[in-house]
């Protein structure tokens, strides 16, 4: 088998479904034709070499790559990919080479060639680089196209370098009208598929601003992420991000610009040192350029794919290390007249972006500009959500001026929200130590409590709000002591300190009324809402409180309350309808993004994703939104409580399912990692010690979480209910059980848990009529889910059984049945057991009966046309979640495209009638 050369990056990221839609291709034994188009180095030569790698040693692999200068070498793919084939015939190949015989002829014997080492057998057939090729060869992969047999032909392009002039671009265009061509665009990298490249080259996680910068430097392209990684022995990623370009790849972006003329040149140098992104207007003003020579020149760098149009009269070069590489080569005293002119221009002008004033600041060497800039900007970019940028503007200031208190508040409220607790940290207490005013320190210490929440320093945590309750007593009655009020209120409610949240609350509102504070105010609501909201008989007055309070800090601009309001919200108690839960946590997602607010706009959303599965009763789509968020946040380097914060939600869906080793994983996974809160861990360990019916550890392991939840200041009474059912099913002795239930069930603990627990230590003691009573008048109890309530309906059933009322318990099964549809692990196993029990050994459903409501749903829009990234927006969903619905949907619908879904759901909608 013919491998592939050059160009294969060595691990391949973020093209997973791209290789499933070939390998259906190549295993489908019918003849297809697959288009890869991308642009240098993004990866099309990678992914046909993982593709090749999946298939059986019996397809014949043809692989030929055409050159720059194939255009002058006929059949150059071909023989390119059977120059080591030694049972090609040389007739053959003389008779393609001999240049008089007629076009059709030779076209014929390459053909014949192919025939020859193919045969009957499955084959794929790869023409690489396509742009580049002969037109023979061109003529030659449209014949192939046209065969039949069990073949699949792939061609890769690149399509910035495919000119009308080239055979390559009639050639698109025919096999489209005459095919059913497959076409595979690839795109760069995101920011998480970066850092998911880094944590592979590197064998760790990626640092978050290292993996931030160096995306923003390679525009996602992995060959240039990767020849930067070879560049640097040790693959330190931070010092990666100020490492020079290795000459190869400085050498192979410089080429882009090596045949340009001088104008071009001019401006190209001159676009290189205006920044990221070039305003048509200042590129003119600093080349002195006339409109419409700008214009010619800018529309050929455009064709050329030297830049790119990125908004209107805005340019930017497609890789920000072209320009890098440009620059490097310009002396500094060119570079600095240019700097100085484009201030110049800026400050003339007034008004303009204060990124851009402090960048040619920093290169004229005019540091107060630079300063009075990253001020301006710092304050602009944090109030309309671009948290990253500020940062870097307000770092960029802090290197000349590095206790300005005004930049080191700026930098540590922009690193809080871009998720980058450690320089957050700093920035805080660095800002703290100089401030001269009690307000500003106050302010200081107010965001030093919630980062220290973050960070798991409970300790620093406890001294914070000492220092802050302190510092009251020195400030004037008013809007300082009001701020610094709020602040301890935030804490005690972070530690769960609920009454003295409210009392800290109710004290900073009496203030901001009386001194006419609204923002004092609306954070104090937030704090004394979310503590309301905490506790069953207080949570209706708690969520109407943020519910009002969502709207006012929207309509003021105030979008981090906004968002941790929402935030609350959607994880408190759960609303009635799942349209309203769903827009709560979409709204949340937008308000955070408007506030630059990381970890609420994508951790915490991927969460709401996976509760709002649990809310329809889908336990394969919730473990598929948590995978997919985990398998993003893991490639960072975080700390504290983001380190793995999907990590204990997935553990208990996975104990959900009975998987147990993924279980066993996520603990190991969670155990290597500083400050896990008390009893997480040990709890988890109990739990999997049950259900692997483990008696003697799960009883040690019991003593050391009971020992450990003394530290917690929280209780779940979800978390009581699953260790209570995993302890029972192993058989603990009841006077463990009932301790531990003891124990976890405190007065804050929802009435609806409460009572099924109870049901359960009552059925275990015998206590049948109780338990029986307390299970039905949960069954229908909101705050519970599908699958919960399900069990609760089982528990009933057993009851009315072991009491001699059968029917009644077949009904109770009958009701816990769809509960359950789209469940799986031990509450299944339960209902099965209990069906045998009644003798309903239940028909399997098939077609439309077997769908879920929520797979319904998805199988309407289906039949629309939807993608499945236009499901996911449809029903806030993410796109994995969605290709989780519809697989299951062709499964049991036993469809085997979705333009068959439609009709199978007609036939259903028919018989209804």
């Amino acid at each position: 088998m013919r491998t592939v050369r050059g160009g294969a990056g060595p691990v391949m990221i973020g093209r997973e479904s791209e290789l499933r839609r070939l390998a259906q291709l190549a295993s489908a034994r019918e003849p297809a034709v697959a288009i890869i188009a991308g642009e240098p180095g993004i990866g099309k030569t990678r992914l046909v070499h993982e593709l090749l790698a999946t298939l059986p040693a019996t397809t014949v692999v043809l692989v030929g790559q055409a050159e720059p200068s194939s255009l002058s070498r006929p059949y150059e793919v071909l023989l390119d990919a059977i120059d080591d084939r030694p049972e090609v015939s040389r007739t053959r190949l003389a008779a393609l080479a001999d240049a008089t015989r007629s076009p059709v002829e030779r076209l014929h014997t390459g053909l014949a060639i192919l025939d020859d080492l193919i045969g009957d057998a499955p084959a794929v057939v790869v023409f690489e680089d396509l742009h580049w090729a002969d037109s023979e060869s061109a003529a030659l992969f449209e014949r192939i196209a046209d065969q039949r047999g069990p073949r699949l032909l792939i061609g890769t392009y690149r399509p910035d370098e495919v000119t009308r002039r080239q055979p390559v671009a009639g050639l698109l265009a025919r096999t489209e009208r005459r095919h059913a061509v497959t076409h595979v665009r690839l795109d760069r990298l995101t920011p998480a598929q970066t850092a998911a490249l880094l944590a592979a080259a590197t064998g760790a996680p990626a640092p978050l601003r290292a993996a931030t910068a160096l995306h923003a430097r390679t525009g996602g392209n992995p060959f240039f992420l990767e020849e930067l990684l070879r560049a640097l022995p040790g693959y330190d990623v931070e010092a990666l991000v100020e490492q020079p370009l290795p000459w190869s790849l400085a050498d192979v972006l410089r080429r882009q610009v090596d045949d340009l003329d001088p104008v071009t040149h001019r401006i190209v140098e001159a676009a290189t040192v205006l920044g990221h992104r070039i305003p048509f207007d200042l590129l003119a003003a600093v080349t002195g350029t006339g409109e419409d020579e700008l214009i010619a020149v800018l529309r050929d760098l455009v064709t050329s794919g030297v830049l790119v149009e990125s908004g209107e009269d805005e340019f930017t070069f497609r890789h920000a290390l072209l320009r890098e590489a440009i620059g490097d080569q310009m002396l500094g005293r060119q570079r600095r007249r240019l700097h100085e002119a484009a201030l110049d221009v800026l400050l003339g002008a007034g008004g303009s972006d204060p990124a851009m004033v402090a960048h040619h600041a920093r290169g004229a060497g005019r540091y107060d500009d630079l300063v009075a800039a990253a001020r301006r900007g710092t304050a602009l970019y944090l109030s309309i959500g671009s948290a990253y940028q500020a940062l870097q503007l307000a770092e960029m200031g802090l290197d000349e001026v590095p206790d300005d208190t005004e930049l080191l508040a700026g930098a540590a409220r922009a690193a809080w929200l871009a998720g980058l607790l450690d320089d957050a940290l700093r920035y805080g207490r660095r800002w703290r130590d100089l401030a001269a005013a009690t307000s500003d320190r106050a302010e200081a210490l107010y965001l030093l409590i919630r980062l220290a929440w973050e960070s798991r320093e409970f300790a620093e945590m406890r001294a914070l709000t000492d220092d802050i309750e302190t510092l009251i007593a020195q400030l004037p009655r008013g809007a300082d002591q009001a701020r610094a009020m709020t602040a301890i209120a935030q804490s005690q409610y972070l530690r769960d300190e609920l009454d003295s949240a409210i009392l800290w609350s109710d004290r900073a509102l009496t203030l901001a009324d009386e001194f006419e504070l609204p923002a004092v105010r609306m954070a104090a609501l937030l704090e004394k809402g979310a503590a309301l909201s905490e506790r069953p008989h207080t949570t209706a007055d708690g969520r109407e409180m943020l519910s009002a309070l969502v709207d006012e800090a929207e309509k003021a601009g105030e979008w981090v309350l906004a968002a941790r309001a929402l935030n609350y919200l959607f994880y408190g108690e759960q609303p009635t309808s799942p349209e309203e839960h769903a827009a709560t946590l979409e709204r949340m997602r937008v308000d955070a993004e408007r506030a630059g607010f990381e970890s609420l706009s994508v951790a915490t959303y991927y969460q709401g994703l996976a509760r709002l599965s649990l809310r329809q009763g889908d336990l394969r789509a919730a473990i598929a939104a948590l995978e997919d968020g985990r398998e993003q946040d893991r490639n960072y380097r975080r700390r504290g409580r983001w380190a793995d914060y999907h990590g204990v939600f997935l553990a208990g869906l996975y104990l959900e399912a009975g998987e147990l080793d993924r279980v066993e994983q996520v603990i190991a996974d969670l155990a290597a990692l500083p400050n896990n809160p008390p009893a997480v861990i040990s709890g988890l360990e109990f739990h999997v010690a049950c259900r692997r019916s483990d008696l003697p550890r799960a009883q040690g392991l019991l003593d050391q979480f009971v020992a450990e939840l003394a530290e917690q200041a929280w209780r779940s009474g979800e978390q009581a209910h699953d260790l209570v059912s995993a302890a029972l099913e192993l058989g603990l002795p009841m006077n463990r059980v009932d301790a531990l239930a003891a124990e976890m069930l405190d007065s804050v603990v929802w009435d609806a848990y409460r009572t099924l627990v109870g049901a359960q230590l009552a059925e275990a003691h015998g206590r049948l009529a109780e338990a029986r009573d307390g299970y039905l008048s949960v069954v229908d109890a909101h705050i519970l889910g599908p699958a919960t309530r399900g069990t609760a309906r089982v528990g009933a059933a057993r009851c009315l059984l072991a009491t001699g009322r059968p029917d009644e318990a077949a009904a109770q099964a009958a009701q816990a049945a769809p509960l359950l549809k789209g469940w799986r692990g031990w509450r299944v196993v339960q209902l099965d057991q209990l069906r045998a029990r009644l003798g309903l050994a239940e028909e399997p459903a098939t077609g439309p009966d077997a769908l879920t409501p929520r797979e319904r749903e998805v199988a309407v829009l289906i039949g629309e046309g939807l993608t499945n990234a236009e499901l996911a927006r449809r029903l806030y969903i993410s796109p994995k979640t969605a290709a989780v619905h519809v697989s299951n949907i062709l499964r049991k619908l036993g469809a085997s495209s979705r333009t068959e879904v439609s009709g199978l759901l007609s036939v259903r909608t028919g018989h209804e009638r």
